[in-house]
């Protein structure tokens, strides 16, 4: 344990909030896993300034446990800390810093365990993940995964070490960012009902997401592992015009939505591709040119798991939990998931009471609880 807590306080002290650069902290990572023997593969943004690995330990190959995690953070402006974000200080049984829940304190775990997997004969391989860029929409992996087959291998099994209180998470819903661009006319105010203003585009675009929210509350799929049990829309931002004088002829809609496994990403964007189509339509006689132009510039896959499956009953054994649960927010486990990998979310801390909070914390006994989850994870392969 005091290693564990040893690697997270270095964790800590790197400021990785993802307008950052995370290079100084995965050149740690690196130097550590290749003193201990790991092959190692980075893998760099376009940019140069954002980089993620995938390493492994024991026989070549595919096959063996990967454990995945990001290495950003949110950041901490406009919040209120008592405490010094970026360094790890302890309080009793508590362990605060930006990033011990989300989630530096499953990085240290995993860390702790390449050293002592690096003394072991292992018979399947230990595979490891460290991604960038999670924050901000799930990016880096979908940049990573590409390379884990031709790297390290595809492995048997993937655990996600997103802060779930040790319990096993079999789910969560995907996500898409959106943007829905409107054209109408410039025009004076004065002559305002000779001009097709964007911002009466817009404003009838969102109601229409309303509707289309409507719908699915009333006839669409239902999951009750989720607190809001439905997929869900969500409009963020609305912008247009540049004086009061003038009809704006561009506004932009900025909008979400979070789906059911059992609703289709491509479905949904179909149905508001198709009000977009229907609302420019309307203004079409008076501006030819009217539109709603939209654009999906962001997403991430949803993640769905049988309960009865193999790989829930493994991480309930290892985790030493017979509970399962389903997250609100999302993960990079989809992307794993994707690839044909038995893969589940299991992490120590709680997003809802530490994640993402002024003076972020994790709790002793979560930690204590991921070292023994990484033991039994190594005992199984040593065989």
């Amino acid at each position: 344990m005091q290693q564990t807590l040893n690697i997270l306080e270095r964790l800590i002290g790197f400021d990785t909030v993802s307008a950052k650069s995370n290079l100084g902290l995965i050149a740690y990572i690196e130097d550590f896993l290749e003193a201990r023997g790991f092959e190692i593969h980075r893998i760099s943004d376009d940019s140069g300034e954002k980089a993620g690995l995938f390493a492994t330990l024991g026989p070549r190959g595919p096959g063996g446990v990967l454990l995945s995690g990001h290495t950003d953070v949110v950041p901490v402006e406009g919040q209120v800390w008592t405490r010094e974000p970026f360094k790890l200080t302890q309080e009793g049984e508590r362990f605060f810093g930006r990033g011990t829940t989300d989630m530096k304190g499953y990085l240290a775990s995993m860390l702790s365990l390449a050293d002592r997997a690096a003394h072991m004969p292992l018979k399947d391989p230990l595979k490891l993940a460290f991604s960038y860029d999670e924050e901000i929409g799930v990016v880096g992996i979908k940049q990573m995964i590409g390379a884990l087959e031709t790297s390290i291998g595809l492995p048997r099994v993937c655990f996600v070490g997103e802060p779930t209180g040790m319990q096993v998470a079999i789910g969560h819903k995907g996500k898409a960012a959106l943007r829905a661009i409107c054209q109408g006319q410039n025009g004076h105010s004065a002559l305002a009902p000779r001009f097709v203003n964007a911002l009466h585009l817009a404003v009838d675009f969102v109601q229409e997401l309303r509707a289309l929210q409507k719908d699915l509350i009333e006839t669409g799929a239902r999951d009750a592992g989720y607190d809001i049990p439905y997929t869900t829309f969500h409009v963020g931002k609305m912008q247009g015009g540049i004086a009061l004088n003038i009809v704006p002829d561009e506004a932009v809609v900025e909008f979400e939505y979070r789906h059911l496994a059992v609703d289709p990403a491509a479905e949904i964007l179909q149905r508001i591709e198709q009000a977009a189509t229907g609302i420019a339509s309307r203004y079409q006689s008076d501006f030819p040119g009217a539109r709603i132009d939209v654009d999906q510039y962001n997403a991430y896959p949803g993640l769905a798991v049988e309960a009865d499956s193999d790989v829930v009953s493994l991480a309930q054994q290892l985790a030493q939990s017979n509970r399962v649960t389903k997250v609100p927010y999302g993960t990079e486990a989809g992307y794993f998931a994707g690839l044909g990998i038995a893969t589940v979310v299991c992490g120590p801390g709680s997003m809802e009471g530490q994640g993402h909070k002024p003076d972020e914390y994790l709790e002793l006994s979560e930690l204590v609880a991921c070292d023994a989850m990484m033991d039994r994870i190594l005992a199984q392969l040593v065989g």
